[in-house]
């Protein structure tokens, strides 16, 4: 891998990271396009880690703040107790219990997630499909709730739609902002949550497959390290942009692009420009 492929694919990890537009499909669907081949899940894995940095890093106050709270409600001898009632004790509960989805079925399906689910044909479809979906929550959804009255329940299904990204074209933020959608949340909360809640996920995945290739000699860590540290100072722009974008917006132009962008992957399927496998 060169230079100008890893910042390419760093920056286009960087822009859609955090959009409901599948960044692992959109890395998938370039690296074939421009003839650099499948980059790989583990790739794909290492260069998200540089997303999460900047999630880090933007959301450092409101992070550091859960913890410092979640450990202070354990019962242990504090001196100043912190009531499990409390709103942020309740988020990091939801951070751990939303975690355990997409963990249990990475392992369980590795192999799949790492082979087949990348077919070209599937992330065609998966983009369509949950884009109409999206849509739909968007504008039928009570989007009354903020992210403070989030539930242990609803923490555990929005944790079930970041689960279903180990498929290609679902996107992470994507599952879990249309999960938060319908369950009556507001496009804010559901976009915080998805932040938040994708933080031990995708640094336990980042670290594995680091760990995992590093031992087996497959990936060349110069240009997956600069990649993410270019998805790093693009993801954290993103973060900024979309946040204040879906406070006042819908998700309709997220919606288009995805049917557009599974369109044009048919066509070039169809063509032979690029292939499924």
């Amino acid at each position: 891998m060169g230079i100008f492929e890893a910042v390419f694919l760093g920056f286009l990890q960087g822009v859609t990271e955090f959009l409901p537009i599948s960044s692992s499909a959109h890395i998938r669907i370039f690296g074939d396009l421009f003839g650099w081949g499948d980059p790989g899940a583990a790739f794909t894995a290492i260069i998200q880690l540089g997303t999460e940095f900047a999630v880090l890093c933007y959301f450092w106050r409101d992070i550091s703040r859960i913890i410092s709270k979640w450990f202070c409600a354990l019962p242990l001898r504090w001196k100043n107790p912190v009531a499990q009632s409390d709103p942020d004790v309740r988020l990091g509960w939801i951070v751990i219990i939303a975690t355990i989805p997409i963990s249990v079925l990475g392992l369980l399906f590795q192999d799949a997630i790492e082979t087949s689910l990348r077919n070209l044909y599937m992330t065609a479809f998966v983009l369509a499909a949950f884009a109409l979906l999206l849509g739909w929550v968007d504008r039928t959804s009570a989007r009354s709730t903020s992210l403070e009255s989030m539930s242990l329940r609803d923490g555990f299904l929005v944790g079930l739609g970041q689960a279903l990204a180990l498929i290609p074209g679902v996107s992470r933020s994507g599952g879990t902002i249309t999960v938060g959608l319908l369950l009556g949340y507001t496009r804010e909360a559901a976009a915080r949550a998805s932040f938040l809640l994708a933080v031990p996920a995708v640094m336990a995945s980042g670290f594995f497959q680091l760990v995992k290739s590093s031992g087996e000699g497959t990936l060349v860590l110069g240009p997956t390290i600069l990649a993410a540290l270019v998805a790093f100072a693009v993801g954290y722009a993103v973060i900024v942009w979309f946040l204040k974008l879906v406070s006042t917006k819908s998700y309709t132009p997220f919606v288009l692009y995805r049917i557009a962008l599974a369109g044009v992957v048919v066509v070039l399927l169809a063509t032979h420009t690029i292939e499924a496998i």
